[in-house]
């Protein structure tokens, strides 16, 4: 086995041809971790990180691929995945049929990397990088719930047992409503020339739904448009990208943004325009999304964030994504290690009671309905 680091934009796009068959072969394959999103993360939010993007062949044979950057921040350098926090399932990435020692070999070189300590945002619960390493040299932080759907029993099952009969008359009420002020459509680009038209109208809507309010996704801010646009324009030319748009009258008022890969749906992002807010467009548009998704023969929905209101109601799991602090090799990093837990578990703590609170009083209104 011949282990090598990519550090050039150059070498990285000549990986394109086999890396995807890595991501495919995962356990919990990630859409996050495919060539093009990669690419594209790098050349629209990498700046001046530098690619430490570790890979191991077996002859000609690319068999395993470890895709970390390493950033100054605040006078530290940071190993980070590449991606940063859309880094979503981060994890070593190894062929089918090959064994542990490609996951072993590939830690080892990228803990023998200058850096000050390792921030790793994405891991999965069962990560193969946190079992290659040495017990505890990572603290594990629970960053998202991540919500699982099965469809695997198909739509209409589905449907009929997450949606009570009164969430079902109540979701046909506000579609008869909205469909009193004009026609109401809902179409699901796919190609690339589709997905083009309809990115336009969705960050128009993400812009109206985010107005006023701190944007999580960078999904308003020119470098976060700039990077979606490219990456999912190419994720298209693979078939991944599915764009629910619900419109009234040809505009666009709901969007719901899934990547598709490996018989799995993962939630991107969705919006409405508040405008239409009472008829509940976002519910409908999400709802929308799964019922196709189902009919494409997908089996799992992953919603990827928070426990919230809108996706308490059809969860059958949680596969949490943690985030990964340690690996200290200086004195600052060692002290940088044993701060950064407790600042995110404190803020982790804060948001979940406000969560809580939120499917609360979500949950009373459902049963007083």
């Amino acid at each position: 086995m011949r282990v090598e680091t990519v550090r050039s934009e150059s070498e990285f796009v000549r990986l394109g041809g086999s890396w995807d068959g890595l991501v495919r072969a995962m356990p919990r394959p990630s859409p996050f971790l495919l060539h093009s999103w990669l690419l594209e993360w790098w050349r629209h939010c990498g700046g001046d990180a530098e690619r430490a993007v570790h890979v191991a062949y077996r002859g000609d044979r690319l068999v395993g691929a470890l895709p970390l950057c390493i950033r100054d921040h605040l006078g530290l350098r940071v190993c980070e995945f590449v991606g940063g926090t859309w880094s979503l399932l981060a994890d070593v990435i190894v062929a089918q049929g090959e064994g542990s020692s490609v996951a072993d070999t590939l830690t080892r070189r990228a803990t023998a990397a200058r850096y000050d300590f390792a921030s790793l945002f994405g891991l999965p619960g069962s990560s193969r990088l946190v079992a290659a390493l040495r017990p505890r040299s990572l603290r594990l932080i629970e960053r998202l719930e991540a919500p699982v759907l099965d469809l695997s029993a198909g739509w209409a099952r589905v449907s009929e047992a997450k949606l009570s009969p009164r969430a079902r008359k109540t979701r046909a009420r506000r579609r008869r409503q909205l469909g009193e002020l004009g026609k109401v459509e809902a179409s699901c680009a796919r190609s690339r020339d589709e997905v083009a038209a309809a990115l336009d109208d969705a960050f128009r809507v993400y812009a109206l739904r985010w107005r006023g309010r701190h944007d999580p996704s960078g999904f308003v801010v020119r470098e976060g448009v700039a990077f979606h646009r490219a990456a999912l324009l190419r994720l298209a030319d693979e078939d991944v990208v599915r764009l629910l748009t619900l419109r009234l009258d040809g505009r666009a008022i709901a969007f719901a943004l899934s990547l598709q890969l490996a018989g799995r749906t993962y939630g991107l992002n969705r919006a409405f325009d508040p405008a239409y807010g009472r008829f509940s467009p976002g519910s409908d548009a999400k709802l929308l999304s799964l019922e196709a998704a189902a009919g494409e023969g997908i089996v799992l929905a992953e919603f990827l964030g928070a426990a919230g209101p809108h996706n308490e109601r059809f969860t059958d799991r949680f596969e949490p994504i943690y985030q990964g602090i340690g690996l200290p090799k200086t004195l600052r990093g060692r002290a940088a290690v044993g701060a950064l837990p407790g600042g995110i578990r404190l803020r982790r703590t804060m948001k979940r009671s406000a969560t809580a609170r939120k499917v609360y009083r979500h949950v009373r209104r459902l049963k007083g309905s």
